[in-house]
């Protein structure tokens, strides 16, 4: 291996890395909150790229229905709580299951753009609410159920959404335009305009869940719940509205990231697992509870796909999944004590 070759792969793993970074601090932003460890996460990522795609081939994205259809039934369900003397929160629930589905079937139905910007834009806004409808009509009801519980519950939602990506988009894959096209030699080194891009995106969305988190009430409100949801649903912080919008970000990120790597390799119906998985390896590193720690590691298992794949590209899943295994051992050495279940 050469000098140029070293450096070929480490862009690759740092342009992957950030998409794994992605998916990593999405994967940590629901678990401290709402201890969903979110597997269909991935599926959100292939939405969001096979989306967009349907919308360049000029047809309307089928996930367009699939909001529509579980705002529907979210409504319902939220009805017949309401009726048995359930406490129902209607304001955010005519924003997730009404609003936001009717800004989607406006702009989806009725604009048809042809901008690459305004379709990712309207990928979006049909993809990020379908985060807390998710959350309302699988996890909510469970909200005071174990996390292995929350896991299984997570395993089965995972394969509906495979079953209806298949439904939906097909066997065959599909890529999207590149965002830019644009090509720069650094020290002998080709950087495409796109990579900026995915990395560029990247720093900008943790930049602003940094200020988020930090600065706006809403943020501040999302880290009390994950400290202690006890103690925050005491202080007066509705911690099913949380829930909502932890999910929110959560497929807001998928949708992003979808967007990103659409235009870098072809994107299937099931692709979005294999993403989720690494993203999920990632956030073990860190611990499930550290936004930076889950970055580095993103972009540890990001290097060590890039140069796996030139060493052992046969082995390079492996070695990417075997990571875990001396971080929880190396964990489980450190632990002391095993925390009671709430």
């Amino acid at each position: 291996m050469d000098f140029q070759i070293a450096l070929l792969l480490v862009q690759d793993g740092l342009v992957n890395g950030a998409v794994y970074g992605l998916m990593a601090v999405a994967l940590v932003l629901v678990f401290s909150v709402t201890r969903v460890i979110f597997i269909p996460q991935g599926e959100l990522v292939a939405f969001g790229a096979l989306s967009m795609a349907a919308m360049q081939a000029g047809r309307i994205p089928p996930t367009l229905w699939l909001l529509v259809a579980l705002a529907v039934l979210v409504l319902v369900v939220e009805a017949w709580r309401w009726k048995r003397g359930a406490t129902v929160d209607w304001t955010s629930a005519l924003v997730w299951c009404v609003a936001l589905p009717v800004l989607a079937c406006v702009l989806v139905l009725g604009w048809r753009p042809a901008s690459l910007w305004a379709q990712a834009a309207n990928t979006l806004v049909i993809i990020t609410p379908l985060g807390p409808l998710l959350y309302r009509l699988a996890f909510r009801p469970l909200a005071d159920a174990t996390v292995l519980m929350l896991l299984i519950v997570s395993v089965a939602l995972h394969g509906v959404l495979t079953g209806l990506g298949l439904l939906f988009f097909g066997a065959e894959g599909s890529r999207t335009p590149a965002f830019s096209d644009a090509r720069f030699e650094v020290g002998g080194l080709q950087v495409s305009g796109q990579a900026l891009v995915v990395v560029g995106t990247t720093l900008v969305l943790v930049v602003l869940l940094f200020l988020f988190f930090g600065r706006s009430m809403v943020g501040k409100a999302l880290r009390a719940t994950a400290m202690n949801r006890v103690g925050a649903r005491l202080m007066g912080i509705p911690t099913e509205l949380s829930g909502d919008v932890s999910f929110a970000l959560s497929a807001l990120i998928a949708a992003v990231s979808g967007l990103l790597i659409a235009p870098l390799t072809t994107v299937y119906y099931d692709t979005g697992f294999l993403i989720g998985l690494k993203g999920f390896v990632a956030a073990i590193v860190g611990g499930l509870g550290s936004y930076p720690m889950a970055l580095a590691g993103a972009l540890l298992v990001g290097q060590l796909e890039a140069f796996s794949s030139f060493w052992a590209s046969a082995f390079k899943e492996v070695l990417v999944f075997t990571l875990i295994i001396p971080v929880l051992w190396w964990r489980s050495l450190k632990s002391h004590h095993v925390e009671d279940e709430e």
